[in-house]
Protein backbone atom coordinates (compact mmCIF):
# COMPACT_ATOMS: atom_id res chain seq x y z
CA UNK A 1 0.00 0.00 0.00
CA UNK A 2 1.05 3.19 -0.46
CA UNK A 3 0.16 6.10 1.85
CA UNK A 4 -0.10 9.65 0.51
CA UNK A 5 0.67 12.31 2.30
CA UNK A 6 -1.31 16.44 2.05
CA UNK A 7 1.12 19.04 0.52
CA UNK A 8 2.97 20.54 3.69
CA UNK A 9 2.95 17.63 5.78
CA UNK A 10 6.02 18.33 8.36
CA UNK A 11 8.24 15.92 9.35
CA UNK A 12 6.52 15.28 12.90
CA UNK A 13 3.29 14.00 10.91
CA UNK A 14 5.60 12.02 9.01
CA UNK A 15 7.21 10.50 11.90
CA UNK A 16 3.67 9.40 13.27
CA UNK A 17 2.79 7.82 10.20
CA UNK A 18 5.41 5.48 9.57
CA UNK A 19 5.45 4.77 13.36
CA UNK A 20 1.92 3.72 12.93
CA UNK A 21 2.62 1.49 10.31
CA UNK A 22 5.17 -0.24 12.15
CA UNK A 23 3.23 -0.83 14.88
CA UNK A 24 0.71 -2.63 12.50
CA UNK A 25 3.80 -4.89 11.06
CA UNK A 26 4.59 -3.37 7.60
CA UNK A 27 8.23 -1.31 7.26
CA UNK A 28 7.58 2.53 5.73
CA UNK A 29 9.48 3.50 3.11
CA UNK A 30 9.64 7.24 2.67
CA UNK A 31 9.55 8.83 -0.77
CA UNK A 32 9.85 12.79 -0.45
CA UNK A 33 9.22 14.17 -3.99
CA UNK A 34 8.92 18.14 -4.81
CA UNK A 35 5.34 18.78 -4.27
CA UNK A 36 4.62 16.12 -1.65
CA UNK A 37 5.41 12.64 0.28
CA UNK A 38 4.58 9.28 -0.41
CA UNK A 39 4.98 6.31 2.13
CA UNK A 40 5.17 2.71 0.82
CA UNK A 41 4.41 0.06 3.54
CA UNK A 42 5.85 -3.54 2.65
CA UNK A 43 4.70 -6.08 4.30
CA UNK A 44 2.06 -9.20 4.26
CA UNK A 45 -0.28 -8.49 1.74
CA UNK A 46 -3.06 -10.24 3.80
CA UNK A 47 -3.70 -8.01 6.01
CA UNK A 48 -2.99 -4.65 3.98
CA UNK A 49 -6.71 -3.44 4.30
CA UNK A 50 -5.73 -2.41 7.93
CA UNK A 51 -3.83 0.65 6.29
CA UNK A 52 -7.10 2.14 4.93
CA UNK A 53 -7.60 3.06 8.62
CA UNK A 54 -4.82 5.57 8.26
CA UNK A 55 -7.20 7.83 5.69
CA UNK A 56 -8.31 8.90 9.19
CA UNK A 57 -5.46 11.40 10.11
CA UNK A 58 -5.51 14.45 9.31
CA UNK A 59 -1.96 14.46 7.15
CA UNK A 60 -3.32 11.79 5.03
CA UNK A 61 -5.09 12.52 2.07
CA UNK A 62 -5.27 8.59 0.54
CA UNK A 63 -3.95 4.96 0.83
CA UNK A 64 -4.15 3.23 -2.26
CA UNK A 65 -2.80 -0.24 -3.36
CA UNK A 66 0.03 -0.70 -5.15
CA UNK A 67 -0.36 -3.11 -8.59
CA UNK A 68 2.81 -3.89 -9.52
CA UNK A 69 4.24 -7.03 -8.09
CA UNK A 70 7.45 -4.76 -7.54
CA UNK A 71 6.20 -2.23 -4.64
CA UNK A 72 9.31 0.32 -4.31
CA UNK A 73 10.95 -0.11 -7.68
CA UNK A 74 7.05 0.76 -9.44
CA UNK A 75 5.92 4.48 -11.16
CA UNK A 76 2.81 3.74 -8.35
CA UNK A 77 5.20 4.83 -5.46
CA UNK A 78 7.11 7.25 -7.29
CA UNK A 79 5.81 9.32 -10.59
CA UNK A 80 9.21 11.10 -10.76
CA UNK A 81 12.18 9.25 -12.10
CA UNK A 82 15.05 9.01 -9.39
CA UNK A 83 18.25 10.36 -9.96
CA UNK A 84 21.20 8.90 -8.01
CA UNK A 85 24.48 11.02 -7.92
CA UNK A 86 28.08 9.22 -7.53
CA UNK A 87 30.11 11.80 -6.64
CA UNK A 88 29.72 14.78 -9.17
CA UNK A 89 27.78 12.74 -11.30
CA UNK A 90 24.14 11.92 -11.53
CA UNK A 91 22.75 8.98 -13.03
CA UNK A 92 19.28 9.51 -14.50
CA UNK A 93 19.34 13.13 -15.12
CA UNK A 94 19.76 15.02 -18.57
CA UNK A 95 23.25 14.56 -18.92
CA UNK A 96 24.02 11.05 -20.05
CA UNK A 97 26.32 8.80 -17.64
CA UNK A 98 29.09 7.12 -19.58
CA UNK A 99 30.64 3.98 -17.66
CA UNK A 100 33.77 3.06 -20.15
CA UNK A 101 37.02 0.48 -19.13
CA UNK A 102 38.30 -2.60 -19.71
CA UNK A 103 36.25 -6.00 -19.46
CA UNK A 104 38.87 -6.76 -16.40
CA UNK A 105 41.95 -5.16 -14.39
CA UNK A 106 45.02 -6.99 -16.07
CA UNK A 107 47.67 -4.33 -14.80
CA UNK A 108 48.57 -1.10 -13.74
CA UNK A 109 49.54 -0.15 -17.14
CA UNK A 110 46.50 -1.46 -18.71
CA UNK A 111 44.41 0.49 -16.42
CA UNK A 112 45.58 3.43 -16.13
CA UNK A 113 45.87 3.85 -20.05
CA UNK A 114 42.65 3.14 -20.58
CA UNK A 115 41.09 5.40 -17.88
CA UNK A 116 43.07 8.43 -19.21
CA UNK A 117 41.68 7.57 -22.65
CA UNK A 118 38.35 7.14 -21.98
CA UNK A 119 38.29 10.20 -19.39
CA UNK A 120 39.56 12.29 -22.13
CA UNK A 121 36.79 10.96 -24.21
CA UNK A 122 34.28 12.05 -21.64
CA UNK A 123 33.53 9.27 -19.92
CA UNK A 124 32.33 9.97 -16.53
CA UNK A 125 32.52 6.33 -14.59
CA UNK A 126 35.29 4.02 -14.93
CA UNK A 127 34.65 0.56 -15.14
CA UNK A 128 36.99 -2.43 -14.28
CA UNK A 129 36.06 -6.00 -13.30
CA UNK A 130 38.48 -7.08 -10.60
CA UNK A 131 36.31 -10.08 -9.22
CA UNK A 132 35.13 -11.67 -12.69
CA UNK A 133 32.87 -14.75 -13.38
CA UNK A 134 34.36 -17.27 -16.07
CA UNK A 135 31.87 -19.36 -18.05
CA UNK A 136 35.27 -21.81 -17.99
CA UNK A 137 37.22 -22.87 -14.83
CA UNK A 138 40.38 -22.17 -16.45
CA UNK A 139 39.48 -19.26 -18.31
CA UNK A 140 41.18 -15.95 -15.86
CA UNK A 141 39.29 -14.96 -13.23
CA UNK A 142 40.51 -11.42 -12.20
CA UNK A 143 43.03 -9.87 -10.21
CA UNK A 144 40.32 -9.57 -6.95
CA UNK A 145 41.77 -7.97 -4.19
CA UNK A 146 44.73 -6.36 -6.21
CA UNK A 147 42.56 -5.58 -8.91
CA UNK A 148 40.31 -3.28 -6.69
CA UNK A 149 43.78 -1.74 -5.74
CA UNK A 150 44.27 -0.23 -8.87
CA UNK A 151 40.70 0.54 -9.67
CA UNK A 152 41.13 2.63 -6.72
CA UNK A 153 44.69 4.35 -7.76
CA UNK A 154 43.06 4.85 -11.43
CA UNK A 155 40.44 6.65 -9.48
CA UNK A 156 42.71 9.01 -7.70
CA UNK A 157 44.54 9.77 -11.28
CA UNK A 158 41.47 10.38 -12.95
CA UNK A 159 38.47 11.62 -10.57
CA UNK A 160 36.23 8.98 -11.80
CA UNK A 161 34.43 6.83 -9.67
CA UNK A 162 34.55 3.29 -10.06
CA UNK A 163 31.98 -0.04 -10.86
CA UNK A 164 33.14 -3.15 -10.41
CA UNK A 165 31.52 -6.27 -9.76
CA UNK A 166 31.01 -8.05 -6.70
CA UNK A 167 30.14 -11.59 -6.78
CA UNK A 168 29.90 -13.25 -3.30
CA UNK A 169 28.47 -11.83 0.02
CA UNK A 170 31.06 -11.94 1.84
CA UNK A 171 33.46 -10.12 -0.41
CA UNK A 172 30.80 -7.62 -0.33
CA UNK A 173 32.66 -5.56 2.36
CA UNK A 174 35.83 -5.93 0.29
CA UNK A 175 34.37 -4.35 -2.78
CA UNK A 176 32.12 -1.71 -1.18
CA UNK A 177 35.30 -0.26 0.26
CA UNK A 178 36.92 0.43 -3.32
CA UNK A 179 34.36 1.25 -5.41
CA UNK A 180 31.48 3.89 -5.61
CA UNK A 181 29.46 1.49 -7.42
CA UNK A 182 28.64 -2.39 -6.73
CA UNK A 183 27.86 -4.39 -10.01
CA UNK A 184 25.79 -7.02 -9.73
CA UNK A 185 26.31 -9.40 -12.65
CA UNK A 186 23.71 -10.73 -15.11
CA UNK A 187 24.33 -14.14 -13.18
CA UNK A 188 23.74 -13.23 -10.26
CA UNK A 189 20.61 -11.19 -10.15
CA UNK A 190 18.49 -13.51 -8.50
CA UNK A 191 21.14 -14.21 -5.93
CA UNK A 192 18.87 -12.98 -3.49
CA UNK A 193 21.46 -13.08 -0.56
CA UNK A 194 23.96 -10.75 -2.29
CA UNK A 195 21.30 -8.34 -2.98
CA UNK A 196 20.16 -8.05 0.56
CA UNK A 197 23.73 -7.81 1.50
CA UNK A 198 24.61 -4.64 -0.80
CA UNK A 199 21.87 -2.96 0.13
CA UNK A 200 23.00 -3.02 3.43
CA UNK A 201 25.87 -0.78 2.36
CA UNK A 202 23.75 1.71 0.74
CA UNK A 203 26.20 2.64 -2.25
CA UNK A 204 24.88 2.70 -5.47
CA UNK A 205 24.22 -0.90 -7.35
CA UNK A 206 24.57 -1.20 -10.49
CA UNK A 207 21.49 -4.26 -11.42
CA UNK A 208 22.45 -6.09 -14.41
CA UNK A 209 19.85 -8.01 -16.64
CA UNK A 210 19.88 -12.01 -16.21
CA UNK A 211 20.67 -13.45 -19.81
CA UNK A 212 17.07 -15.50 -19.43
CA UNK A 213 15.12 -12.81 -16.81
CA UNK A 214 11.73 -10.94 -17.56
CA UNK A 215 11.14 -7.31 -16.89
CA UNK A 216 9.34 -8.31 -14.49
CA UNK A 217 11.72 -10.54 -12.64
CA UNK A 218 14.45 -7.71 -13.11
CA UNK A 219 12.66 -5.39 -11.14
CA UNK A 220 11.64 -7.94 -8.53
CA UNK A 221 15.85 -8.66 -7.72
CA UNK A 222 16.03 -4.72 -7.78
CA UNK A 223 12.96 -4.60 -5.09
CA UNK A 224 15.22 -6.61 -2.77
CA UNK A 225 17.62 -4.06 -2.84
CA UNK A 226 15.27 -1.41 -2.34
CA UNK A 227 13.42 -2.99 0.37
CA UNK A 228 16.67 -3.43 2.09
CA UNK A 229 16.86 0.22 2.51
CA UNK A 230 18.99 1.65 -0.37
CA UNK A 231 17.15 3.69 -2.67
CA UNK A 232 20.19 4.01 -5.22
CA UNK A 233 19.58 1.26 -7.65
CA UNK A 234 20.24 1.50 -11.75
CA UNK A 235 19.31 -1.02 -13.91
CA UNK A 236 21.58 -2.36 -16.86
CA UNK A 237 20.05 -3.98 -19.97
CA UNK A 238 22.60 -5.90 -21.04
CA UNK A 239 21.57 -8.38 -23.48
CA UNK A 240 19.39 -11.45 -23.41
CA UNK A 241 19.81 -15.25 -24.80
CA UNK A 242 17.45 -16.29 -27.26
CA UNK A 243 17.51 -18.49 -30.37
CA UNK A 244 20.10 -15.89 -32.61
CA UNK A 245 24.02 -17.14 -32.62
CA UNK A 246 25.25 -14.43 -34.48
CA UNK A 247 25.31 -12.08 -31.77
CA UNK A 248 26.94 -12.71 -28.61
CA UNK A 249 23.10 -11.77 -26.90
CA UNK A 250 20.49 -10.10 -28.14
CA UNK A 251 20.13 -6.79 -27.11
CA UNK A 252 16.57 -6.07 -25.81
CA UNK A 253 16.63 -1.85 -26.04
CA UNK A 254 12.29 -2.45 -26.24
CA UNK A 255 13.51 -3.13 -22.05
CA UNK A 256 14.15 0.81 -21.91
CA UNK A 257 10.67 2.75 -22.49
CA UNK A 258 9.03 -0.71 -20.78
CA UNK A 259 10.75 0.19 -18.00
CA UNK A 260 10.83 3.88 -18.38
CA UNK A 261 6.68 3.10 -17.98
CA UNK A 262 6.67 1.06 -15.22
CA UNK A 263 9.66 2.06 -13.02
CA UNK A 264 11.38 5.37 -11.84
CA UNK A 265 14.69 3.92 -11.20
CA UNK A 266 17.45 5.09 -14.06
CA UNK A 267 18.39 2.38 -16.85
CA UNK A 268 21.82 2.67 -18.55
CA UNK A 269 22.69 -0.47 -21.42
CA UNK A 270 25.28 -2.27 -21.97
CA UNK A 271 25.87 -2.43 -25.93
CA UNK A 272 28.99 -4.44 -25.34
CA UNK A 273 28.07 -7.88 -23.69
CA UNK A 274 24.61 -7.50 -25.95
CA UNK A 275 26.63 -7.84 -28.93
CA UNK A 276 29.41 -9.13 -28.17
CA UNK A 277 31.24 -7.72 -31.13
CA UNK A 278 33.16 -4.41 -31.18
CA UNK A 279 31.67 -3.73 -34.47
CA UNK A 280 28.54 -3.37 -33.62
CA UNK A 281 28.31 -1.35 -30.62
CA UNK A 282 28.50 2.02 -31.94
CA UNK A 283 25.32 1.44 -33.60
CA UNK A 284 23.18 -0.48 -30.44
CA UNK A 285 24.95 2.37 -28.21
CA UNK A 286 23.54 5.51 -30.65
CA UNK A 287 19.85 2.93 -30.83
CA UNK A 288 19.89 2.93 -26.77
CA UNK A 289 20.46 6.66 -26.39
CA UNK A 290 17.52 7.21 -28.87
CA UNK A 291 15.35 4.53 -26.91
CA UNK A 292 15.75 6.90 -23.77
CA UNK A 293 18.59 5.65 -21.87
CA UNK A 294 20.11 7.00 -19.05
CA UNK A 295 23.48 6.33 -20.21
CA UNK A 296 25.98 3.37 -21.10
CA UNK A 297 28.53 1.05 -19.76
CA UNK A 298 31.19 0.25 -22.89
CA UNK A 299 34.21 -2.12 -22.45
CA UNK A 300 37.69 0.06 -24.23
CA UNK A 301 40.68 -1.76 -23.96
CA UNK A 302 44.08 -0.28 -25.45
CA UNK A 303 44.83 -3.96 -26.80
CA UNK A 304 41.86 -6.21 -27.31
CA UNK A 305 43.71 -8.68 -29.31
CA UNK A 306 45.23 -9.27 -25.84
CA UNK A 307 42.97 -8.67 -23.71
CA UNK A 308 42.27 -11.79 -21.33
CA UNK A 309 38.22 -11.29 -21.39
CA UNK A 310 36.50 -9.89 -24.22
CA UNK A 311 38.47 -8.68 -26.33
CA UNK A 312 36.10 -9.16 -29.04
CA UNK A 313 34.24 -6.79 -28.12
CA UNK A 314 36.07 -4.11 -26.74
CA UNK A 315 36.19 -0.90 -28.53
CA UNK A 316 40.02 0.65 -28.73
CA UNK A 317 40.31 4.30 -27.26
CA UNK A 318 40.10 5.89 -30.63
CA UNK A 319 37.18 4.10 -31.35
CA UNK A 320 35.76 4.85 -28.20
CA UNK A 321 36.18 8.67 -29.32
CA UNK A 322 34.88 8.45 -32.42
CA UNK A 323 31.18 6.64 -30.81
CA UNK A 324 31.64 9.13 -28.36
CA UNK A 325 31.37 11.52 -30.85
CA UNK A 326 28.74 9.87 -32.62
CA UNK A 327 26.28 9.87 -28.97
CA UNK A 328 26.88 13.37 -28.04
CA UNK A 329 24.83 14.26 -31.46
CA UNK A 330 22.26 11.64 -30.73
CA UNK A 331 21.94 12.86 -27.73
CA UNK A 332 21.61 16.75 -28.30
CA UNK A 333 18.71 15.99 -30.97
CA UNK A 334 16.96 14.69 -27.78
CA UNK A 335 17.68 17.71 -26.24
CA UNK A 336 20.09 15.55 -23.78
CA UNK A 337 24.27 16.09 -23.21
CA UNK A 338 26.69 13.75 -22.56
Amino acid sequence: MIIVLRSGSTDGEVNDVCDRIRRMGYTPHTIRGELRTVIGAVGDDRGKERLKALESLECVEVVQPILQPFKLASREVRTESTKIRVGDVTIGGQRLAIMAGPCSVESREQLLEVAARVKDAGATVLRGGAFKPRTSPYAFQGLEEEGLKLLAEARRETGLPIVTEVMEPDKVDVVAEHADILQIGARNVQNFSLLRRVAETKKPVLLKRGMATSIQEWLLSAEYVLAGGNPNVILCERGIRTFETTTRFTLDLNAVPVVKKLSHLPIVVDPSHGTGHWEYVEAMAMAAVAAGADGLIIEVHPRPAEALSDGPQSLKPDRFVHVMAKIRRVAEALDRSV
